[in-house]
């Protein structure tokens, strides 16, 4: 944004994002997207806390980004509680009146557009992975999904889907659409994994995946491959509800850690596998990318908005595919295609190129 821009908007526009999935690959993209914000924005982040947020996370963003608590979101629908929840958001609206409203997640965007009517607030949307994608509800739940989104969708609030794959779902919700591809913060990670050593000797080849462990990630999958290679060993970094699903004596189960040191796992590992149901776009198979790890990943949205199967990673659609890639390159890495994946990340996949595009979006609307 220009410097005649900036004035034309008086400098400081307040923008407040509402989030009920206050933590993993969202909170990650919430703090790069604010603290690179937050000079030229007047921020504010309601948010509720989820089992896997991090104790410290508001050390995580700049201090001039104002936190507020929403205490009765929850992440499955509770009559009670939403309806709690959705005059919290209208009397957070009302104590701020911000200029801009930037809802994530499938919960947060319900309730927000429900409880906020004034025309004058321009208003935006990122599901981060639509619910009705959702394979682990019925068929029933899944098309309730949808509906409610259809019906929320003819309100004016611009979609903002985070890659490709979900901008081409959202078209088939409502008109107003667009999208930016997620990005991470090299920079930050840069100042990161500096100071881990990946060079030791006697280093056992390790295939790693990360996040928490639910039927989403498809830890199942994930044991099946570890199961057809006894001799190799298998890391998930994190924990959740399904760790029983891992049961191959060749994976080792990290459980919840912070950030440095989930990321000094990975930097230790050797290959990156994500054998996901639905993703939006993953914050850790970039980071893998970036960290030039060989990236395995499910055929689905998301995944295959970034991996180019054969160029800058694999697409697999069975476990004896994952398997056989695994096999294939576990002593003759391929590095130009590791190497692909890197630049994609430099080009296209990174917060600089990302927070440019949204406030560039954030700057037009706020003119018009």
């Amino acid at each position: 944004m220009n410097k005649t821009t900036k004035n034309y908007l008086n400098n400081k526009k307040k923008m407040l994002h509402i989030v009920e999935a206050f933590a993993g690959g969202i909170l990650t993209y919430l703090v790069d997207l604010t603290n690179h914000l937050c000079d030229e924005y007047d921020i504010y982040i309601a948010y509720a806390i989820r089992p896997q947020t991090p104790e410290n996370y508001k050390n995580y963003f700049n201090k001039k980004i104002k936190l507020i608590e929403i205490k009765n979101f929850t992440r499955s629908i509770n009559p009670s509680k939403d309806t709690k929840a959705l005059l919290e958001i209208k009397r957070i609206v009302k104590e701020i009146n911000p200029d801009i409203i930037h809802l994530h997640s499938t919960k947060a965007g319900v309730l927000g557009r429900l409880a906020i009517n004034n025309k004058n607030i321009s208003m935006f949307y990122t599901p981060h992975g639509y619910s009705f994608l959702m394979q682990n509800d019925s068929n029933t739940k899944r098309s309730i999904y949808k509906f409610i989104e259809e019906i929320c969708g003819k309100k004016y609030c611009t979609t903002i889907a985070c890659s490709k794959g979900e901008y081409d779902e959202s078209l088939n919700i409502t008109k107003f659409s667009t999208y930016i591809n997620n990005g991470i913060n090299i920079d930050e990670l840069d100042k990161l994994i500096k100071h881990y050593n990946t060079n030791e000797t006697n280093h056992t080849t390790t295939v790693f995946t990360l996040g928490r462990i639910s039927y989403q990630k498809n830890p199942e999958l994930f044991n099946s491959v570890a199961e057809k290679l006894p001799n190799v060993k298998f890391l998930w970094i994190g924990d959740g509800d399904l760790r029983d699903k891992l049961t191959s004596s060749n994976i080792e189960i990290t459980e919840w850690v912070n950030r440095e040191k989930a990321l000094e796992y990975s930097m230790q590992g050797d290959i990156f596998i994500l054998p996901s149901l639905w993703e939006g776009l993953p914050m850790s198979l970039l980071e893998a990318m970036y960290m030039k790890k060989l990236c395995l990943v499910s055929n689905v949205i998301g995944n295959r908005d970034v991996i180019k199967n054969g160029i800058n990673g694999f697409i697999c659609e069975s476990a004896e595919e994952f398997a056989n890639v695994i096999n294939n390159q576990i002593n003759n890495i391929n590095h130009t295609i590791i190497n692909n994946a890197y630049q994609d990340i430099l080009d296209e996949y990174n917060t600089k190129i990302m927070v440019k595009k949204y406030d560039d979006i954030y700057s037009k609307e706020l003119i018009i």
